[in-house]
C-alpha cells in the first residue's frame, strides 16, 4: 500500500471520497450504527447532485439496508434498499475491537453485494488508521483506502 494523494481536514476527507466515487454507479456503505451511519450520510452530502444511488448497512445486516437520500435535513437514512452495487464502502467503525464484526463475515457480505458487478470497488474510508491496525488491509481485497488523521483541539476561556 503506498500513498498516491494527501489532503487536509474533513473537505480532504471528502474531496478525495468523491474522487473514487467518480464514473461508479450504486454505493452501498457498510458500517456501525451511531457510528458509522453519519459519516455515510457526510460522505453521501458531497455526491448529492451526482445522481448516484447509495444505500447503508449496519453492520452485517443487510436485510436493513437503507436508502441514504437528500432530504429538508441534509442527508439521511430513509426507507428500505436493495444492498447490491457496484461500490462498497467500508467505514472504520466494523473494525474497532469493540465493535466485534467477524472480519470473514463481512468479506461473505462484501462477495454478496457485488455479486452481479464484475467490476467492484471496495473502498475503506476510516480515521486514526484503524483498517490498518486491526489488519483489515491485509484481509480485505481494497481497491483504495482513505485514512484521515484529524486533530481536535478544546480551548477553555473561564
Amino acid at each position: 500500500m503506498k500513498p498516491i494523494e494527501t489532503s487536509e481536514g474533513i473537505g480532504g476527507l471528502l474531496t478525495a471520497f468523491r474522487k473514487l466515487a467518480r464514473g461508479r454507479k450504486k454505493i452501498t456503505f457498510i458500517g456501525c450504527p451511531g457510528w458509522c451511519n453519519p459519516f455515510a450520510e457526510l460522505l453521501g452530502y458531497v455526491l448529492r447532485d451526482a445522481g448516484k444511488e447509495m444505500v447503508f448497512i449496519p453492520n452485517l445486516r443487510k436485510e436493513l439496508a437503507a436508502k441514504v437520500e437528500m432530504t429538508e435535513y441534509g442527508m439521511q437514512l430513509g426507507g428500505k434498499a436493495d444492498p447490491a452495487s457496484d461500490t462498497i464502502v467500508l467505514l472504520g467503525g466494523l473494525a474497532m475491537p469493540k465493535m466485534e464484526v467477524d472480519v470473514n463475515g463481512l468479506i461473505r457480505l462484501i462477495d454478496e453485494i457485488a455479486d452481479r458487478h464484475s467490476d467492484r470497488q471496495i473502498l475503506g474510508v476510516c480515521v486514526g488508521g484503524v483498517f490498518q491496525k486491526a489488519g483489515w488491509d491485509k484481509l480485505i481485497d481494497f481497491d483504495y483506502l482513505v485514512d484521515a488523521d484529524m486533530k481536535a483541539t478544546t480551548y477553555g476561556f473561564k
